[in-house]
C-alpha cells in the first residue's frame, strides 16, 4: 500500500533527515513549514532520492489557518496518511524571565498547536484503520530543570497528549510514537551551553524509522538518554532543587 508522510516542521535538521530516509523508501513527502521556499528546493531533493511524491505546504503552529488546506491535502492522499511532528522553540529561559508574554508561544509551538493539528487529523487515521503519528517531545520534558522549565512543561505536556492519542488511535489500528531526543545537532541547539553526547539528526531518524517499523510506544534517542534520564528523574526533590542542571 501506498504511504504518505506529512512532516510538520519539516525545516529542522532531524526532520529532514528523516524526510531523506523516507524518500530513499519510496514514500511521498508533504513536506510543511513556514519557509515554503525552502522547503520546495527539499522537496525537490527528495522527488530526485526516490520519493513517490514531494510537495511543500506552509504550517505555522500559531496560526490555525494554516491548518486546513494541509488537512485537506492529506485527506486527498491514495493510502495510508501518517505524520511526523516536529515543531518547536525553545527561546533561552532568560528572555522568557524578562518577557513572561514569551510562554504563550512556547506553549503553541511545542504544544497548542501540535496537539490541535492532530486533533483534526486523527479522524483520518482513525477512517483508514491505520498510518503513524510520530511526535517529536525532548528529555527536557521528564523534569523541570531551572535552564529550560517552560520549554521542559510544554514538551512534557505535548508527551501526555500523544499518550492519550495513542490510547485512541490504537483502538482503530494506529500507531502513536512519542520520540524523546537527547541533545541533538540542530539549530535549536547551536549556541546552547553544557551540551554533551550530542547526536546527529541521521542518528535520531533512522531510531525514529526503527521504532516505526517496531511499533514502539516511547523512545529516548540515543538510546543511553533512557538511562540518564532514569538517573536524573530518581534524584530526590529536596537534592534536585539544589542542582543546576
Amino acid at each position: 500500500m501506498s504511504e504518505t508522510w506529512i512532516i510538520l516542521g519539516a525545516s529542522s535538521s532531524m526532520a529532514r533527515a528523516l524526510g531523506r530516509q523516507l524518500a530513499e523508501r519510496g514514500a511521498g513527502l508533504i513536506l510543511a513549514g513556514r519557509d515554503t521556499d525552502d522547503l520546495a528546493r527539499d522537496a525537490a531533493d527528495a522527488r530526485v532520492r526516490g520519493a513517490a511524491f514531494a510537495e511543500a505546504m506552509r504550517f505555522d503552529a500559531r496560526d490555525g489557518a494554516s491548518f486546513e488546506p494541509l488537512l485537506e491535502r492529506a485527506a486527498a492522499c491514495e493510502g495510508l496518511v501518517s505524520a511526523a511532528i516536529f515543531v518547536g522553540s525553545m527561546p533561552p529561559q532568560t528572555e522568557i524571565d524578562a518577557d513572561p508574554a514569551l510562554i504563550a508561544d512556547v506553549a503553541l509551538d511545542n504544544f497548542a498547536g501540535p496537539a490541535r493539528f492532530l486533533q483534526q487529523l486523527a479522524p483520518l487515521i482513525e477512517a483508514q484503520g491505520g498510518g503513524t503519528v510520530v511526535g517529536v517531545g525532548s528529555v527536557a520534558g521528564d523534569r523541570g530543570r531551572i535552564g529550560n522549565y517552560v520549554y521542559g512543561a510544554a514538551k512534557a505536556g505535548f508527551a501526555t497528549y500523544l499518550s492519550g492519542l495513542r490510547n485512541r488511535l490504537t483502538r482503530a489500528g494506529g500507531h502513536v510514537l512519542t520520540v524523546k531526543p537527547g541533545f541533538t545537532d540542530t539549530a535549536m541547539t547551536w549556541g546552547v551551553e553544557g551540551m554533551f553526547l550530542v547526536a546527529s539528526p541521521e542518528r535520531v531518524a533512522s531510531d525514529i524509522l526503527k521504532a516505526v517499523e517496531k511499533k514502539r510506544n516511547v523512545i529516548y534517542t540515543p538510546f543511553f538518554w533512557l538511562g540518564i534520564m532514569a538517573i536524573i528523574r530518581a534524584i530526590p526533590e529536596p537534592i534536585f532543587k539544589k542542582l543546576s542542571i
